[in-house]
């Protein structure tokens, strides 16, 4: 037990460190193309919901997949890192350059750590990128036992998507990445039925009507026997687009784990017939309830008549195609 303890202290006190130093200049990463890793969102504290990030990422990664393995000059850096903390600015240049090229020589090694946390381009969402985990298997693996527990175990951090894939969020590149990427759940003889959330964050790249038609014709087309429903979908495709990059992901369970909500999940059970998308989201208030309305069209009502008035705001809605 104390193992364990001393493991996720070090770890906290590690990734706290180099998010410090990053921070003084040693160079902002960023959400990009051809990354995995989860979507994680707050209000307002994203240095605390950082922290809380790592500290919950890293608690269920070591029960996956064992505690991350670092290497003799990661120790050292880590044994030295609360004296430096503790050193005031040095304005020596001497003493500065040391310390620049100490910086530059562990770079490599933490880019090759697990969970590293990036600017996602959007505020009050953390992306961390992950390495040689499945980031969708690790979230539902940390929702099922907040939900089957009833712990609370993050303060800020509201919810926590994951994101299996990324792509040029311009509809001609989406519709040549989502078509392979989503034929692991529906193409033939796979099927099941689903629901579509979409949201756009500092983007005006990719229409919501047009990402919506382009995965409704992708689903139908792979096996006709793939149905929506928004009361208890098998599977949810999560689309998030944040300025010109599209982070999606397929997941079970989105209704039951109330929107992936961490705080929400913890709460006690209410009937299934209660459960369906008019789950409050606390950290958007701006988000619409879903209308359980049939439709013919690849865009419900819901779809069509509330965009204009929303055009420019965020929107995170279950969208029912047929």
């Amino acid at each position: 037990m104390a193992a364990v303890q001393e493991s996720k202290k070090r770890s906290r006190k590690q990734y706290s460190n180099h998010a410090a130093k990053k921070q003084r200049g040693g160079g902002a990463r960023e959400l990009e193309v051809g990354m995995q890793g989860i979507l994680i969102t707050c209000n307002m504290n994203q240095r605390k919901c950082t922290a809380e990030a790592y500290s919950l990422l890293n608690e269920y990664a070591d029960k996956l997949y064992g505690p991350e393995k670092f290497t003799e000059e990661e120790e050292e850096e880590e044994r030295n890192s609360d004296e430096e903390e503790k050193e005031e600015d040095d304005d020596d240049a001497e003493a500065a350059l040391k310390k620049e090229v100490k910086q530059i020589r562990s770079s490599t090694a933490k880019k090759q750590r697990r969970f590293l946390a990036m600017e996602s381009g959007a505020n009050n969402v953390v992306f961390v990128r992950t390495l040689n985990i499945d980031p969708n298997k690790l979230v539902h693996h940390i929702l099922q036992d907040l939900h089957t527990t009833k712990k609370k175990k993050s303060r800020v951090i509201l919810r926590m998507l994951p994101v299996s894939g990324t792509c040029k969020a311009f509809i001609e590149e989406m519709e040549k990445y989502l078509g392979p990427f989503l034929e692991s759940w529906f193409k033939a003889p796979n099927q099941g039925t689903f629901q579509i959330v979409f949201k756009a964050r500092n983007s005006s790249h990719a229409k919501r009507d047009e990402v919506i038609k382009v995965l409704a014709g992708l689903v139908g087309n792979m096996n006709p026997k793939n149905k929506v429903d928004l009361t208890n979908p098998e599977y949810t495709i999560i689309v998030e687009i944040i300025k010109n990059v599209c982070c999606v992901s397929v997941v079970r369970d989105y209704v039951l784990f109330r929107k992936f909500n961490l705080q929400e999940v913890v709460k006690n059970d209410r009937e299934p017939e209660d459960l369906p998308s008019r789950v409050e989201n606390c950290e958007e208030g701006k988000e619409e309830s879903a209308k359980e309305t049939e439709s013919k069209s690849p865009c419900s009502e819901e779809c069509s008549a509330g965009t204009p008035k929303q055009e420019s705001t965020p929107t995170d809605d279950p969208i029912k195609l047929e």
